[in-house]
C-alpha cells in the first residue's frame, strides 16, 4: 500500500490546508493589489469599490470562503508563511482607511464585520443569489455616514437615506 499522492508534497493533511490557506490570501492581495491602482480618490467611493471586491470574490467560492474568515476546521493555524498574505491585506486596508481620515483600528474592524458579515449571510442564505449582495451598497453608506465621511459629490441621496414609509 503506498501513501496518497498527495503527501509526496505535502508532510500532512494540515500542511495541505496551510497551503491552500495561504495560496487563497496571496490570490486575494493579488487582486486587490491591481485594484488599489485603480481606486478612486473619493473616500466613500473607494469604500464601495473596496467592499464589492471583497464580497463578488468571497462569495464566489463558499469553500475558500470558510478557510478564509471562518474557523471551521478544529485545531487549525495557519503557519507565520501562510498567514503573511492575510496580514498584509489588512495592512493595505488599515492603510487605506488612515488615508481616507479613518485611522480607529475600531473603525477598520466595523468595516470588516459589515462586509464579511453581508458575505457570511449570502452564501448562508441565498448562495448564488442576489438578496445580500444587493444590500452592499446601503450598508456601506450606512457604514460611511455612522464614520462621518462626505457624501460623493454630485449625489443627493444614498440609497441609506431614501425615504420610507411610515405607514
Amino acid at each position: 500500500m503506498r501513501p496518497p499522492s498527495l503527501y509526496t508534497h505535502f508532510d500532512s493533511k494540515s500542511a495541505v490546508i496551510d497551503a491552500m490557506f495561504g495560496t487563497a490570501w496571496a490570490e486575494y492581495l493579488r487582486s486587490v493589489t491591481e485594484l488599489h491602482a485603480d481606486l478612486p480618490a473619493e473616500p466613500r467611493a473607494a469604500l464601495h469599490v473596496l467592499a464589492r471586491h471583497f464580497f463578488d470574490f468571497a462569495a464566489a467560492d463558499l469553500a475558500r470562503f470558510q478557510l478564509m474568515n471562518q474557523r471551521t476546521l478544529p485545531d487549525f493555524n495557519p503557519s507565520a508563511g501562510a498567514y503573511a498574505p492575510a496580514e498584509e491585506v489588512l495592512g493595505r486596508l488599515t492603510a487605506t482607511l488612515a488615508s481616507i481620515g479613518l485611522p480607529d483600528d475600531g473603525d477598520r474592524d466595523l468595516y470588516v464585520a459589515l462586509v464579511g458579515g453581508l458575505v457570511d449571510a449570502q452564501l448562508a442564505n441565498d448562495p448564488g443569489g442576489q438578496r445580500w449582495s444587493q444590500l452592499l451598497p446601503r450598508a456601506v453608506d450606512m457604514y460611511a455616514d455612522a464614520v462621518g465621511l462626505p457624501r460623493i459629490p454630485g449625489t443627493s441621496r444614498s440609497p441609506s437615506t431614501r425615504a420610507r414609509s411610515t405607514r
